[in-house]
């Protein structure tokens, strides 16, 4: 799914407004931030709640193995969810608290509290996270990453997140691991491309040293 904005304009905007965040973009190049925005919201909520608290491969492992319960279809329909035996859930390896946050999600996305994507797109980012956060197991952070990586939002600052703060505990070389306040006041200058910012901020820890080493 193409971006809603110039991603060119965007980290110009970051440079001239943040000189700090400045020497991250230049060592980090062209952002690269490109949505996936082909899944339905209740396919990537679903998944969400089954890697909650998991390693990727330990999470992979079981979501596949709930996948392959409604074979040959490739995701299950938010009713297939529900009709479906909690022990036959479990036994794919999801917990008892994410198979009631799934058959919530289920429901709420057959009811319309969950919006289709078409719909998903016309609403702001408050309004969305005021509709998904009122499913069980769905937090604000969640909701964040949706709007970041599936809608390709622009301006969401994920200050909660540890790889945001540990990003820039290393960019900006804070004495002490900044608190989610700390990161969100810095932030402030960032508008509205705090979401490209963050994720320069994601690119400090994945690689320190930037385009040198690859």
């Amino acid at each position: 799914m193409p971006l809603g904005f110039d991603l060119t304009e965007a980290e110009r905007t970051l440079r001239t407004a943040d000189p700090k965040l400045a020497l991250l973009i230049e060592s980090h190049g062209p952002c690269r931030l490109a949505p996936d925005g082909a899944r339905s919201p209740f396919a990537s909520l679903a998944e969400s709640i089954a890697y909650q608290q998991l390693t990727g491969k330990a999470a992979a492992t079981i979501f596949s193995r709930v996948l392959a319960i409604y074979r040959p279809k490739r995701f299950p329909k938010p009713a297939d969810l529900l009709a479906t035996e909690d022990e036959v859930l479990r036994a794919a390896g999801l917990s008892r608290s994410k198979i009631l946050a799934m058959k919530d999600l289920a429901a709420k996305t057959i009811d319309g509290t969950v919006p289709t994507l078409a719909k998903l797109r016309r609403l702001s980012d408050e309004e969305i996270l005021a509709r998904l956060t009122s499913v069980r197991g769905i937090g604000r952070w969640t909701v964040e990453m949706l709007l970041i990586f599936h809608l390709g939002r622009p301006d969401v600052m994920p200050s909660t997140d540890y790889g945001v703060r540990k990003g820039f505990h290393r960019a900006f070389r804070t004495r002490t691991f900044p608190t989610p306040a700390q990161v969100a006041r810095r932030a402030e200058r960032w508008k509205p491309y705090r979401s490209v910012a963050s994720w320069y901020l994601w690119r400090a820890i994945d690689n320190p040293a930037g385009r040198s080493n690859g």
